[in-house]
């Protein structure tokens, strides 16, 4: 149906970690804290299964903001809840 769009799709973003894989910086934005962090699978008797780490941030500039990426992988996404 035309004018439909899915919400809260996720969306790309520039992450940088630490060693350990934590963000450092999304989109340039210093992350002062780790508030939480936890991994999602899902799917896992399937031939393609789901596997996400999840980190909510406290951003230098006051945001909260929650990314993720799929285990293995580069990309980053932010996605609200």
């Amino acid at each position: 149906m035309p004018g439909l769009r899915r919400l809260y799709a996720p969306q790309r973003v520039a992450v940088k970690t630490d060693p350990r894989g934590a963000p450092m910086q999304v989109d340039g934005v210093a992350v002062e804290a780790v508030r939480e962090e936890w991994l999602v699978e899902d799917g896992w008797w399937t031939s393609k299964p789901l596997r996400r780490h999840y980190f909510e941030l406290a951003l230098g500039d006051g945001r909260a903001l929650t990314v993720f990426r799929r285990a293995g992988a580069q990309r980053w996404y932010s996605q609200r809840a």
